[in-house]
């Protein structure tokens, strides 16, 4: 199996390469590709230290793409990689929402990746760490009414807005006043209710992507699906307040059982013990943490949690692995 990694230098390029590798991923040959700023850059992998190429107009000599250059070079690139033969799977928003392109969390609709015309979407961080934990109570419960209040890590919007977070921190440490270049205001001690666009409905884009992607992921586009996305100082890790209202009766003991079956999901629930889902404990984990798993007071057959991902891993890079691995193995 050729494999190439498109945007290799970036913070989930550089995570998909450890997941390749952690995982023990059945390739033969691996080819990095970045933009010509990165060409000549070697990143480690199996022992070895393998050069980024700068990306080249034309097809990819390789059977998959693991792409996370952004829209722009995928909405440009995509198709030319797959007419020349590779199975593309693609982490940016570029293709989420084209009729004809999978959208996929394999834990939910392994099924659609063997639907793929040479394109298979991975879905926004937000999106696949709610997926996680709603789809296994969904199936059991039928999820009505959705709202959901998120707590997003700087490394969402990239390497570089990481860094800005421990500069601007330091900067303020110091007493000097942070700046803002990856963010719309300064992020250290800071919380920023805007990531993405703004829409005509007052939404962010972000926020409007939750339900659009997990309508599409689920196959149901019923659920009502309210979302409020906010930046927060942490590193990684994405955090999300979950209000769910049911068709059916649930009870936190029977959403315990269920969550603690579901593969990728991680019950940590015990408050008395001071153990619940934190960016702290769930950071650089593949499975996600669900918590605080207690009957909603608003909603009659209502339940409200708390889920953790890292956003780099089932977020990005993991997930975009898992689907590679499950279209290995055959429908």
């Amino acid at each position: 199996m050729r494999v190439a990694v498109v945007g290799a230098t970036g913070a989930v390029g550089r995570e998909i390469l450890k997941v390749l590798e952690a995982r023990d991923f059945p390739l033969s040959d691996l080819r990095l590709y970045a933009s010509p700023r990165s060409a000549g850059v070697r990143l480690a992998f199996r022992g070895e230290e393998i050069p980024v190429e700068p990306l080249p107009e034309g097809p990819l000599p390789v059977d998959l793409v693991l792409a996370s250059a952004g829209g722009g070079i995928s909405k440009a690139k995509a198709l030319v990689w797959a007419e020349g033969g590779a199975l593309v799977v693609d982490n940016s928003s570029a293709w989420r929402y084209e009729p004809w392109v999978p959208l996929v969390v394999p834990e939910v609709n392994r099924e659609k990746i063997f639907q793929h015309r040479g394109i298979i979407a991975n879905p926004n961080c937000t999106t696949a760490i709610l997926a996680m934990a709603l789809w296994p109570l969904h199936r059991a419960f039928q999820a009505k009414r959705v709202i959901v209040a998120t707590y997003q890590a700087a490394s969402g919007a990239g390497a570089k807005a990481m860094e800005e977070l421990l500069t601007e921190t330091h900067r303020f440490l110091h007493g000097e006043a942070p700046k803002a270049e990856a963010f719309a205001h300064p992020l250290p001690f800071n919380v920023i209710p805007h990531i993405d666009a703004f829409q005509e409905n007052g939404y962010t884009r972000e926020e409007m992507k939750v339900v659009w992607e997990t309508h599409k992921i689920f196959g149901d586009d019923t659920i009502r699906i309210s979302a409020t996305a906010v930046r927060v100082p942490t590193l990684r890790a994405h955090a999300e307040a979950v209000s769910v209202e049911f068709e059916r009766p649930i009870t936190p003991e029977a959403a315990r059982e269920v969550l603690a079956q579901a593969p990728g999901v991680e019950v940590v629930d015990e408050p008395e013990a001071k153990r619940y889902p934190m960016p702290l404990t769930a950071s650089g984990k593949w499975d996600v943490e669900v918590g605080r798993i207690r009957k909603s007071l608003a909603f009659e057959n209502g339940l409200d949690f708390f889920v953790v991902g890292d956003q780099l891993l089932k977020g990005a890079a993991l997930n975009a692995v898992q689907i590679a691995e499950e279209w290995l193995k055959g429908p």
